[in-house]
């Protein structure tokens, strides 16, 4: 009963859960349109279920992600399924379960269905199920004409003349409208209403002007199927959104990160400190070979995270690795309101990063925390104190560290991607 308990906790917005053993394992992961009411649904049920009873006598903590909408959590279920195989899921285990809508980057470019993001071009989706992205396909290339012949006849082939061929099989093709249109069907899928009917409007005019009046008619046509273009497009997903998320909520140590006021009471001992420590900030450094130097900081208050007061930081004033000046850099950065400061900051680092940060906020209650031998340097133990993992105190700090680790890493990984892409 003291697990069912907790139930209360939970949301009542869409998004997904996640069943974790003791060990702090993901075993089940579903989704939801109210979180808090279908998984009241697994301790509240008129039959017996062998899978259900197992999963409920095996769990031990219950997290949760929420998502904008039911679409999302689908998704979003289908992605950590696939990448962490809970036990107790039976479905969606293998292979790649999305697929995408790519508009390629050839000289007459196309529409293609695939499952991995491989070619270059412009990808839309993803889509969980093969039919849905189908749908969406058939549905741009008759409505915008943008089927591409292999067949080469003068006046044009069957499909052609009964528009549903783009006309490529034309010794005349007409390259740059078969583009146009095919930009007006990218338009559609990005869902830029304004946009799309600015493009289509414009384009009438000029074809009125060039007395082509067949090409101004199907573009009028487009104008009155507006409704069924934007509802025949998918919710956009992109795991990347809910990196954090996902790290909070599949680490071992995420209950450490939920911590309760007594957390705070037993963190205000150890250190020594006259007040419960209720705000704690964590700042990392993270860089490749001293290129794309980065650093981050996140906040916790009573023990969640404050994505409000999360903040991502470019290091702009150094040109190879120097973690002391870097992070003296974004903590200068971030604290020039001294009302921000926390009742604690954590320093991923040791007693030379410690002594960076207290030259520039010597007001502030300051602690590092190595990680070679997990060891807490400050005010309270000036030659190291090495955690212990067994306390609740220990746990929550490496949690908290690594949680910053995680954060200024994934920052680290799109300022890398981005620099290579455009290199590229």
């Amino acid at each position: 009963m003291e697990k069912k308990a907790t139930l209360h906790l939970l949301p009542k917005e869409p998004g997904i859960y996640l069943f974790k053993d003791k060990a702090g394992a993901v075993i089940y992961i579903g989704k939801a349109v109210s979180i808090r009411e279908r998984v009241s649904q697994y301790f509240n049920r008129q039959y017996t279920d062998w899978k259900v009873d197992s999963l409920l006598a095996e769990f031990q903590t219950i997290e949760h992600i929420i998502t904008k909408n039911e679409a999302e959590a689908l998704l979003l279920e289908a992605q950590l399924i696939r990448q962490y195989k809970p036990k107790y899921n039976v479905l969606l285990k293998e292979g790649q379960p999305f697929v995408y809508l790519l508009f390629t980057k050839d000289d007459v470019p196309s529409i293609k269905i695939v499952r991995s993001k491989k070619e270059k071009g412009t990808y839309f989706g993803p889509f969980l199920q093969k039919k849905d992205a189908r749908a969406v396909y058939r549905f741009l290339i008759q409505r915008f004409r943008l089927n591409l012949c292999n067949k080469k006849i003068e006046n044009g082939c069957l499909d052609f003349h009964l528009g549903l061929c783009a006309g490529s099989c034309k010794s005349n093709f007409d390259v740059n409208d078969y583009l146009f249109r095919l930009h007006l069907a990218m338009e559609a899928v990005r869902g830029n209403h304004t946009q799309f009917l600015e493009l289509i409007k414009k384009r009438i005019i000029e074809y009125n002007k060039q007395l082509a009046f067949e090409k101004s008619k199907h573009l009028s046509d487009y104008l009155h199927n507006l409704d069924t273009i934007f509802e025949t497009i998918r919710t956009c997903f992109s795991a990347h959104k809910f990196s954090d998320e996902v790290f909070l909520a599949t680490t071992s140590m995420a209950s450490e990160l939920t911590a309760t006021t007594m957390s705070n009471v037993l963190l205000q001992e150890f250190l020594g400190v006259d007040k419960p420590i209720r705000t704690i900030d964590c700042f990392d450094i993270s860089h490749f070979q001293s290129s794309y130097l980065v650093g981050s900081c996140v906040r916790f208050t009573d023990g969640k995270p404050d994505k409000n007061k999360f903040r991502r930081f470019k290091i702009t004033t150094l040109q190879e690795q120097n973690d002391y000046a870097a992070l003296q850099e974004i903590v200068v950065r971030r604290y020039r309101d001294r009302q921000e400061l926390p009742d604690l900051i954590l320093i991923d680092g040791g007693k030379g990063q410690l002594s960076a940060v207290r030259t520039i906020i010597p007001e502030a209650l300051c602690i590092s925390l190595a990680k070679k031998e997990e060891t807490v340097f400050g005010d309270a133990f000036m030659d190291g104190k090495k955690l212990d993992m067994q306390t609740e105190v220990g746990r929550l700090l490496i949690a908290l560290r690594d949680y910053a680790h995680h954060f200024a890493i994934s920052y680290h990984r799109l300022r890398r991607k981005r620099g290579l892409e455009g290199a590229s």
